[in-house]
């Protein structure tokens, strides 16, 4: 097994240091569970509610989704999408980016938060691509995380979802929470959580897989009260960090990717 996680770490990029525990403690049944077959269960019960999730950032470029991931740092997809609808038809190319005025670019994307480091982001990242990438986006990881304001997270959104290229899971915050909920890993560190995930979920899921989660955290097991009555998971869900049962029930939204 540890083989295998560090096969698919180097191929991915991904810096492996031990190989991840496949196995923990489910306190409800009293017994050890083998993370591999959690990870089946997770999958198949994520499959009948969310078939086709995906990506809920608007884009039809490359190039416009890593702009609208680098947006979404601190911020919700639905504003990211409100901002980008305007931003998109004037800057249509890596050199639009890279010769924009700092404070005009400001102005536009300031509704994301962070508006300050997010244009010397997008400016340099337009740079980038333009004198090492001939003003396209790049299809590797190693290449994709030499872009400003590009770390991993972003870089397998993009490759991910904009090429279809399995470079590893997306972490996010709600990954980050429902890989301990769940079962799938007991770490904290983004890096060391997608090392678990991909030791446990087959590779030509893994892009599926960490929208799924997304949507799941979004639309049903939320962070402090959870929709449990209302989710497809909640079988052998060990409910690790969630309290009791809450006072107040909070219906889970619905599954469609927002219109």
């Amino acid at each position: 097994m540890e083989s295998r996680v560090a096969g698919l770490a180097t191929e991915t990029g991904l810096q492996v240091v031990v190989a991840p525990s496949l196995v923990f403690y489910a306190r409800e049944k009293g017994c050890r569970v083998d993370r591999r077959e959690q990870a089946r269960k997770v999958i198949s019960g994520l499959k009948t509610v969310y078939p086709d999730a995906t990506c809920e950032l608007n884009f039809t470029t490359p190039l416009e989704l890593l702009v609208a991931t680098i947006l979404s740092a601190q911020c919700t997809d639905q504003r990211v999408n409100m901002v980008t609808a305007d931003l998109f038809k004037k800057y249509r190319s890596a050199e639009d980016y890279a010769a924009a005025p700092l404070g005009v670019l400001e102005e536009e994307i300031r509704p994301t938060g962070f508006f300050r480091q997010k244009s010397m982001a997008l400016r340099a990242m337009g740079r980038k691509l333009v004198e090492e990438f001939g003003g396209e986006v790049p299809r590797t990881m190693e290449e994709m995380i030499r872009i400003p304001g590009a770390a991993r997270k972003t870089a397998n959104v993009v490759l991910g979802t904009a090429f279809g290229i399995p470079s590893g899971v997306v972490v996010d915050t709600h990954v980050r929470r429902l890989a301990y909920r769940l079962g799938l890993s007991d770490e904290t560190d983004p890096a060391k959580i997608e090392k678990d995930l991909m030791a446990v979920v087959p590779r030509d899921e893994w892009v599926w897989f960490g929208h799924a989660i997304i949507w799941h955290g979004r639309r049903t097991c939320f962070a402090r009260t959870p929709a449990c009555d209302a989710c497809a998971l909640e079988p052998f869900c060990p409910r690790r960090g969630v309290g009791g049962p809450s006072k107040t029930r909070r219906r889970a939204r619905p599954a469609a990717k927002p219109g």
